[in-house]
């Protein structure tokens, strides 16, 4: 059965001579993953650019296939194209960089395969947004993961929550300071980040990674 859906592409693996197995977020179906025979090739109609990381896709798809993995269920994609191209995320060094941390921890943390509209919404729109921006975009990765934690089920309310948290499994804890700057970046959209030097944002981040390993087992 075909079926219409916008999709992120998570990551991708190469598979035999010249084809792939793609992991990609879909907006009807969740976390599924698809293979795509001869993309590597230089014949290919569909580009292995299409396939990079966070890449937003429309497609149409089979929603059944055959298992070639174990206890994998492998679909196929009948039709896609770039829904939105991007203009500086492949190419801006510093934003590449935080996209390639974004997939990552997606890859690791995305594992319904089930459609959830409102957090297709939420990746798409922050993706789009890492693209657009011209500056002041070094906090993102901070915001972004604290917000994906609400649509991941355990969002904290405030940074003394995640410092409690923390606290309770022997971690080291946020200071004063540290607290006050992630309060402000849980109340703030992308556009309006705070200024913050580079050693506190590297600490913050250790501190948000060590929180999502205490709710996701498979972060690492």
């Amino acid at each position: 059965m075909l079926n219409k859906t916008r999709g992120i592409v998570i990551n991708y693996i190469r598979y035999r001579e010249t084809s792939v197995i793609v992991n990609i977020f879909t907006e009807e179906f969740g976390i599924q993953t698809y293979i795509e025979n001869g993309v590597r090739s230089a014949k290919s109609k569909n580009k292995i650019a299409l396939f990079q990381p966070l890449t937003l896709l429309d497609l149409v798809i089979y929603q059944k296939g055959k298992n070639i993995a174990a206890n994998k269920q492998i679909h196929r994609i009948a039709e896609i194209k770039c829904n939105t191209p991007f203009h500086t995320l492949p190419y801006d060094i510093y934003k590449s960089s935080i996209a390639l941390f974004i997939t990552e921890v997606l890859g690791k943390s995305l594992k319904e395969e089930t459609g959830n509209h409102l957090l297709f919404e939420f990746l798409h729109n922050s993706i789009v947004w890492l693209d657009e921006v011209e500056e002041h975009f070094e906090n993102f990765h901070l915001q972004f993961l604290l917000q994906l934690g609400t649509f991941l089920g355990f969002s904290p309310e405030n940074a003394h929550e995640i410092s409690h948290e923390l606290s309770l499994h022997n971690l080291p804890v946020l200071s004063k300071t540290l607290e006050n700057q992630l309060d402000i970046l849980l109340n703030t959209p992308y556009h309006q980040s705070p200024r913050i030097d580079r050693n506190s944002r590297n600490q913050l981040l250790e501190s948000i990674i060590l929180f999502y390993r205490l709710h996701i087992d498979t972060l690492g």
